[in-house]
This record gives structure tokens, C-alpha cells and sequence, in this order.
């Protein structure tokens, strides 16, 4: 039903069949995407939601925010009843995609991914002080403007969706009281405009080179730190307080073209933001962690504690005594149950394969034998699917393909409990050598993301080395110990 209302839409503003239609993977969202090719082989994307008033809210702000020359897409069509609607293509080439690399070496991000980092940074202002407007405000979803309902919201979602999952047991009233003097704190901020909310490295899109903005639907008048925060701590961008610091300056620069800011006065009020954005992060990971059991946001929860431990160490919680009780439990809570690291002395060595079964199982070169094959050819295949073809498993498109639709990180969860297991007793054992395959139809894919994943997981847990081979793909990387 979606792709023939899009189709019907299509047909409707340009008097035309498009050549073809094609559906893009999910977004995590209620919307569903395709990409329309035109006779000519240009493309435009199709939008079907089921939220009518967030879809109007997209479309109307986009064309504000276009009308004040920001770089957004441009909406060519919205149905009568907004549930579908019709939009520039911007590509598949997200900001996260582009930065990978500096986030996967932690956080030594190259001239060209700084680059673009202080570029995005610098547009910033622009929303939120170009858009300060009623005519903006009256068309955000849900909410006109942060106020003390939506900020206890969001850490209460951190008290029920994280905090009472990790077991440790808390004063509800003293914690509730604590929220209500740092929502005080949050909304006694003067330096206000348009909050973009989501304004994070998913929801900025590369078209040749220029970052679009994405997703900005659910902004609303705000403090201007909250999308400070949200932009430069995320939990798995791993930035440098080095880069951090340049990137704060990079985007003070740009925002004394509308308001004074006297830098100290900043970092101490950015400080309660980065607290306050933290605790609602962790309490979605909680809820898409610790309680749907999604391994991504499992692994994302001491990226995150690292965070909240900056908090305390800068004493951005100092005047919420109970609350800094409370944080400083869960980080020893955290650290008492993380797996000790091997000693030096430690010899085990990870060979991590992916392969195609067309090819054959890989063999064990070091002799031992044992070891996994994990067979991925249950989950989701992208290579069915034409966009997916010349891609591989570490690949941005390929990833969101896979992730989006969960079987690929219920399969992984299964396997990080098994090797989590088997590393640390050949680590107590003493044992110098375990072998890893994963294969799938063409190694190409499902099996490059999971051996990726996997090698990944073990080296940030265990510390050793890992020897990770995508054999179809000649790719060979050592993750030394640490």
C-alpha cells in the first residue's frame, strides 16, 4: 500500500509514472522510504508515515528553513491527508558514515573528517538563531518549546529505563527532588533559540561534499547548549577533548555573529547540558539494551558511564548531591562488573575469518584445531538487493541495512555470550590461540559485518590481540593488545 500511494503522489504533482521505485531500508522510525528514479535518471525520495502531524511538521519546516537559505531538503509534494509526502534525494553518504574511520581507530579523526566536523559545527547556529522564530515554533512536533514536562520526562526515562534495570537500589523521592532542581537549573538558561534536538552525525547527509540537515521535526525553543552536547558527546564518537575543545571554539565563532558569549560562562552552563544529555542517552539504552536486548546499545552503555564519570570528575553534579550518590554506584556498580583485563603475561592470540561458503571453511594455520564457524545465512541478505552489490559488511548502507532490521544483532548476541566465554577461559588457562569463522553466501556481507563486529568486541573487552582476515575481500588488519 505505501509504494502505491507514493507512486499515486508521484503521479499526481508531475503527471507522470516514475521509471521506477525502489524501498530503502527502515530508519528506525514510523517512516518508510523509497527511492523514485525519473526518466531522465534523476531520483527523489518517497516518504510514507503514519504520523500525520510529524509529517507536516518536516515538510513545513523544511520549506522555512529552505526559505532562510539553509542547506535542507527541498520538499517537492505533501499528499492532502500528509501521509506521504516527496523530497530531494540527498544520497546515502551520512556524517557518522564519513567519520567512521576516526571513530573505529578511537577517536583519531583525520584532517578531512575535522574538517567536516568543524564545518557541521558552524552551521549549527544558524538554526537555532536564523529559525528563534513564533512562525518555526507554531510547527514543531510535538512540543513548542523544552519546558519542565519534557525534561522530567527524559529523566524519568533514564530512572525507569536504565537505572532500575541495572539493580541498584535508590531513594525515589530524594532522586525525584534532585531532577526537579537540575530541570530548574536547565530552564533558567537565557541563551535560547531553535533546539534541533536530534542534532546528531546520523541525521547530517553528504550531497556532494555539502552537509544536509535531516530530522529536525521534533526540535522546539530551547537552550542552545542542549545540541552542543548532544553533537560533541556522543557516546560513540570518542572525540578528544583536544578536538572537542576546537570544535566548541569552531562553533563559539560562529554563534558571536548572533549572540555575545563569554567562553568560561559557556563551558559552565554546556557542562549541565552534557549531564542532563547524558542520563536521558543512558536511559535510551537502557530501554534498547538492558531491556530489548539490542547488543548495539549494549556495548554503546560504557561509552556512555565514561561520560557520566567525566560529570562527577567536573563536578556537574555537585549540586545534586543525591543524584551524585546515585551516579557515582552505577560507575563503580559498572566497573566492578566489567571483566578484568588480561595480564601482560597473557598470550591468547584471536583469528577472526570471514569467508563464503562457497569457498570453503577456513583453515587453522596454528595447528590447534577447535575454535567456531558461525554460519550468518539466516539473517536478512543485502546482496539481494541491487544498491547493496558493490558493497560490503563495513560499509555505512550495508551496516543500517543490517542493523535496522535486528537479525543480524540477535544472531551477534547469541555469539558475544558464547566467545565471551570460551576468550576468557583459554585467557584463565593459559592458552595461546582460538580461530573464529564466519561465513555467509558470498563473504561479502553479512559475514564481514559480523567478523568485524566480533573482533571488535573482543579486543575493547579482553585487550588482546585479535588477527582479523575478511578473506573474500583481502582485508587484513591486527588489533594489537593493549
Amino acid at each position: 500500500m505505501e509504494q502505491e500511494r507514493i507512486i499515486t503522489l508521484y503521479q499526481e504533482t508531475f503527471g507522470k509514472t516514475p521509471q521506477s521505485i525502489e524501498r530503502l531500508p527502515g530508519a528506525g522510525s514510523n517512516r518508510v522510504y523509497f527511492r523514485i528514479k525519473e526518466e531522465d535518471g534523476t531520483t527523489m525520495i518517497g516518504v510514507y508515515g503514519t504520523s500525520k502531524e510529524e509529517n507536516q511538521s518536516f515538510c513545513l519546516l523544511a520549506r522555512l528553513f529552505a526559505a532562510r537559505q539553509l542547506p535542507v531538503p527541498a520538499v517537492h509534494a505533501i499528499s492532502d491527508d500528509a501521509i506521504c509526502y516527496l523530497q530531494e534525494d540527498l544520497g546515502s553518504t551520512s556524517l557518522f558514515h564519513f567519520i567512521r574511520s576516526g571513530r573505529e581507530s578511537g577517536g583519531d579523526y583525520n584532517e578531512e573528517e575535522q574538517t567536516m566536523l568543524r564545518r557541521v559545527v558552524s552551521d549549527l547556529p544558524r538554526f537555532q538563531f536564523e529559525c528563534a522564530s513564533s512562525e518555526v515554533y507554531d510547527h514543531c512536533y510535538p512540543l513548542k518549546q523544552m519546558d519542565e514536562m519534557s525534561v522530567m520526562f527524559d529523566l524519568n526515562y533514564f530512572k525507569y529505563c536504565y537505572l532500575k534495570l541495572t539493580g541498584v537500589e535508590f531513594h525515589e523521592i530524594r532522586l525525584e527532588n534532585d531532577f526537579r532542581r537540575l530541570a530548574a537549573d536547565l530552564l533558567a538558561v537565557k541563551e535560547v533559540g531553535f533546539m534541533y534536538r536530534d542534532f546528531q552525525a546520523r541525521n547530517v547527509m553528504l550531497k556532494e561534499g555539502v552537509p544536509f540537515y535531516i530530522d529536525f521535526q521534533g526540535g522546539r525553543r530551547g537552550p542552545i547548549y542542549y545540541d552542543v552536547a548532544s553533537f560533541l558527546w556522543q557516546a560513540s564518537a570518542q572525540y578528544s577533548d583536544a578536538l572537542r575543545q576546537s570544535l566548541i571554539d569552531e562553533y563559539i565563532a560562529s554563534a558571536q555573529q548572533y549572540i555575545r558569549i563569554d567562553r568560561a560562562d559557556f563551558m559552565q552552563k554546556l557542562q549541565l547540558f552534557v549531564l542532563f544529555r547524558t542520563l536521558q542517552v543512558l536511559g535510551a539504552y537502557g530501554f534498547r539494551g538492558l531491556w530489548e536486548r539490542k547488543t548495539h546499545f549494549i556495548n554503546s552503555i560504557p561509552q556512555a558511564l565514561q561520560n557520566l564519570s567525566q560529570c562527577l570528575q567536573n563536578g556537574s553534579c555537585d549540586a545534586y548531591p543525591y543524584l551524585k550518590d546515585v551516579a557515582q554506584t552505577l560507575i563503580s556498580q559498572a566497573s566492578q562488573k566489567s571483566p578484568s583485563l588480561p595480564s601482560q603475561e597473557s598470550s591468547l592470540v584471536v583469528t577472526v575469518y570471514s569467508f563464503s561458503y562457497k569457498k570453503g571453511i577456513p583453515e587453522d594455520e596454528s595447528g590447534n584445531g577447535g575454535g567456531y564457524v558461525f554460519d550468518c545465512r539466516s539473517t536478512h541478505n543485502p546482496g539481494r538487493y541491487d544498491q547493496y552489490k558493490q558493497l560490503t559488511g563495513l560499509d555505512q548502507p550495508v551496516i543500517q541495512f543490517l542493523e535496522e532490521d535486528g537479525e543480524i544483532l540477535r544472531f551477534l548476541q547469541s555469539v558475544y555470550q558464547l566467545v565471551d566465554f570460551h576468550v576468557q577461559r583459554y585467557i584463565d588457562r593459559g592458552f595461546t590461540h582460538l580461530m573464529l569463522s564466519f561465513g555467509c553466501t558470498g563473504g561479502q556481507h553479512r559475514s564481514v559485518y559480523s567478523a568485524q563486529h566480533v573482533a571488535e568486541h573482543i579486543h575493547n573487552k579482553f585487550g588482546i590481540e585479535v588477527r582479523l582476515h575478511h578473506r573474500e575481500q583481502h582485508i587484513d588488519k591486527v588489533l594489537s593488545k593493549k
